[in-house]
């Protein structure tokens, strides 16, 4: 973005475009103005690396969920973080190449980009679905971690007297 006065005194900000890669130079494709890159230039690496955050692994999921082309908006999840924290998770998920981010008037609508996510990761999406996230720590883990543990006097081969 650049700044300039203005002629009333205060400043004005223009947003300035990227330049576009020519084709036919042999040049690589650039993210879009939004930063979202383009099919060719989604990285595994940073694929993963987005993934690791547990709210945001949680976000994918629930995409995965619902309809292709849903489009949802950040604080339709009902994450307890605040605003900020939200943007900057879904700059990541936008910047990796996992959601498609879309102005809507006052608001902004994500959705998963799962044609390009399967063309150039295959499986990735299934195996996503595949894996749910894991409880979050201080939860309830469920029936089996409540049965309590063994004593170590009703161990077998363990003596039970000093």
């Amino acid at each position: 973005m650049q700044v300039k006065p203005d002629n009333g005194g205060g400043f004005r900000t223009r947003r300035l475009r990227r330049p576009v890669a020519d084709p036919s130079e042999g040049a690589e494709a650039m993210p879009d103005e939004e930063g979202h890159p383009t099919r060719s230039e989604m990285d595994l690496l940073t694929v993963l690396n987005a993934l690791s955050d547990p709210l945001r692994y949680e976000v994918i999921q629930t995409f995965l969920t619902l309809p292709e082309g849903t489009e949802r908006t950040c604080l339709s999840f009902g994450f307890p973080v605040s605003k900020s924290t939200l943007s900057h998770h879904f700059r990541i998920l936008r910047e990796s190449g996992l959601v498609q981010q879309v102005n809507r008037g006052n608001s902004r609508k994500a959705h998963l980009r799962r044609e390009d996510l399967e063309a150039r990761f295959p499986g990735l999406l299934e195996l996503l679905a595949d894996n749910p996230p894991a409880p979050p720590a201080g939860s309830d883990p469920g029936p089996d971690a409540t049965a309590p543990a063994p004593s170590r006097a009703a161990r077998p081969g363990r003596a039970t007297g000093r």
